[in-house]
C-alpha cells in the first residue's frame, strides 16, 4: 500500500512541476495539477493540503537535486573541464529546465509562499559557486580554465546557463540550444 501511495505522490509532483514551470504559482490552480496528473482534485488534496505546500515541496526538491547533481560531478572521471562539460550538458537537458523554471518563478513571483521564499533566500548563487569553486580552481591550476577570479567565472557560467534556459522556455522552433563546447569557450584558457 505504501508503494502505491509513494508512486501516486511522485505522479502528482511530476504533474505539478510541469504546471508550475509553465504557469507559475499565480497562474496555477490545484484543479490544473489534478488534471495533468489524471486524478481527481479530492485525491490530490489527500496528498497535499494546499497549492503552497505542493509548491514549497517542489522548491525543496529542486534545490536538493541541483545541489546533489552539482556535487556529483566530483565523482566523474576526467579533467575539470570534462566534468564541467558533463555538468553543462546535464543542466541544459529538458528535465532540468522544468526545475529551473520552477526556481525562476520561486525567485521572481510576488505570490511565493513564505517557506518557499525562505528556501530560495538560503540557497543563493553563492551556494552553487561555493560547490563549484574547487573544481574551477583545479582547472585553472591544470591550465584548462581562464585565469579570471574563480567566483566571477562561475557566476558568469551560471548566468549564461540561466539565460539560455530562459530563452529556451519560449519554445520558439527557430531557437537552437548552442553546443556545450561553444558555450564553454569563454571559460577555457586560451594560449
Amino acid at each position: 500500500m505504501q508503494q502505491i501511495r509513494d508512486e501516486r505522490k511522485e505522479q502528482i509532483m511530476e504533474a505539478a512541476l510541469k504546471v508550475f514551470a509553465r504557469r507559475g504559482i499565480i497562474g496555477t490552480k490545484m484543479s490544473m495539477i489534478a488534471s495533468e496528473a489524471g486524478i481527481s482534485a479530492g485525491l490530490l488534496y489527500r496528498y497535499f493540503h494546499s497549492k503552497d505546500e505542493l509548491f514549497t515541496t517542489l522548491v525543496q526538491q529542486a534545490i536538493d537535486e541541483s545541489i546533489a547533481g552539482i556535487k556529483s560531478i566530483y565523482h566523474l572521471p576526467g579533467s575539470p573541464l570534462d566534468k564541467i562539460k558533463a555538468l553543462t550538458a546535464e543542466i541544459l537537458n529538458e528535465g532540468s529546465q522544468l526545475h529551473f523554471m520552477l526556481m525562476h518563478h520561486a525567485r521572481t513571483s510576488d505570490e511565493v509562499p513564505k517557506d518557499a521564499k525562505k528556501l530560495v533566500e538560503e540557497n543563493t548563487m553563492k551556494t552553487y559557486i561555493d560547490i563549484l569553486e574547487p573544481l574551477f580552481i583545479e582547472g585553472q591550476k591544470k591550465g584548462e580554465l581562464a585565469d579570471d577570479h574563480p567566483s566571477e567565472l562561475i557566476s558568469c557560467y551560471l548566468s549564461l546557463l540561466s539565460g539560455l534556459m530562459t530563452l529556451n522556455i519560449q519554445e520558439d522552433e527557430n531557437y537552437q540550444m548552442p553546443k556545450v563546447d561553444l558555450l564553454l569557450r569563454f571559460i577555457v584558457r586560451t594560449s
